[in-house]
């Protein structure tokens, strides 16, 4: 396989075959994100031609694939024509896949219907990772992610109405300590409308430094302290009325680990949530040498 490197992708997929279609990411802006800044990783589709050259040589060396992850982060920007070649080709070469992945930015199912999402999940595309970070408009703006409360709900109910699944990401932290409180309102508010099958939650953070997340935010940004991360937990959990959902907050970034399916758990997450804040020690916590991206 030819990677052009750093490569990226969700910790569930970690014994998949990646198979990068796209490389980087079109949009590119979001302030908050750093993986694909490198100018070796500009945004480009990988010609369907090198795509099934790849998928051969790995149905030639006998690999038993059941899983399938399509990288960058973009891959769903490509027109459903040629995610349908894409597909065909691995039905074609590797008949045991089970399941086809990709992270999915709501703004490229702005123009796939959800008949055409249908007919991806049919040949086997079932799982979106759907980066929303937020439900807060303002907040959203902020960060550049180029997207709202609306064309996030309108695509996780596009998966849904295919058929499909969706795994949404909502990052713990965005808002700082000014907007904490309508970030997680608002981000739960609009998980309870569209339900989707599993939640993550992951802290934000700055490897490389604040200045640039700074700058949408005129300088006012000041990020939470772990107890402010666990309060702003605390209102997420609150306002989350889901019928069943796979919830996970174990990332690396993640100072407290939460696990369990909401809402039957949602008294035992919140549970553990109150004993962080109001009993420290009382909890497990990562120590920051434990914690990463």
């Amino acid at each position: 396989m030819h990677y052009i490197e750093p490569l990226f992708r969700p910790p569930s997929e970690a014994r998949s075959l990646i198979l990068q279609i796209t490389n980087g990411c079109s949009w590119n802006k979001c302030t908050f994100c750093e993986m694909y800044t490198q100018p070796q990783k500009r945004f480009r589709p990988k010609p369907f031609a090198d795509i099934e050259t790849e998928i051969k040589q790995v149905a030639a060396a006998g690999y038993a694939v059941r899983r399938i992850f399509l990288a960058d982060g973009d891959a769903m920007t490509l027109s459903v024509r040629r995610l349908q070649e894409i597909l065909q080709s691995i039905r074609e070469n590797l008949p045991g896949v089970q399941r086809i992945s990709s992270y999915c930015l709501p703004r490229n199912l702005r123009n796939k219907t959800v008949e055409q999402l249908a007919e991806l999940n049919a040949m086997g595309l079932s799982l979106f990772y759907v980066g929303c970070e937020s439900g807060d408009d303002l907040v959203l703006e902020r960060v550049s992610k180029g997207e709202t409360y609306q064309s996030s709900l309108e695509a996780l109910q596009k998966i849904k109405a295919a058929g499909a699944i969706s795994s949404v990401m909502i990052l713990n932290g965005m808002g700082g300590t000014r907007y904490s409180e309508q970030h997680a309102v608002n981000s739960g508010r609009l998980m309870n409308d569209a339900q989707p099958e599993y939640l993550s939650t992951l802290v934000v953070s700055f490897p490389t430094g604040i200045e640039r997340y700074q700058a949408g935010f005129q300088g006012e940004f000041k990020a939470l302290d772990p107890p402010g991360l666990f309060r702003e937990m605390q209102l997420l959990l609150e306002t989350l009325e889901l019928d069943s959902t796979i919830f996970r907050s174990d990332h690396a970034s993640n100072y407290l680990v939460l696990k369990g399916t909401l809402g039957r758990d949602k008294d035992r997450l919140l549970a553990q949530v109150h004993g962080a804040i109001e009993r420290p020690g009382s909890v497990p916590l990562r120590q920051e040498w434990q914690r990463g991206l």
